[in-house]
């Protein structure tokens, strides 16, 4: 499932290197910090690696 807006595909990068080892879990804030408890690599490899292009800087919980 690719990300809805550029904010959640950065969280999910930022979760994603945590994961992955590369940064530590302790900087990790807010979605990122929920996304790393709650998905699989994969699921936030899919996020991660969505086009930003067109995407909007937020979606609000209403769009959901």
């Amino acid at each position: 499932m690719p990300a809805r807006s550029k904010a959640q595909q950065k969280a999910a990068g930022a979760a994603l290197s945590a994961k992955r080892g590369e940064t530590k879990v302790g900087d990790l804030q807010g979605a990122s910090k929920q996304m790393y408890d709650s998905m699989s690599e994969e699921e936030l490899e899919d996020y991660a690696s969505t086009d930003l292009d067109g995407l909007p800087e937020h979606v609000d919980e209403d769009d959901s």
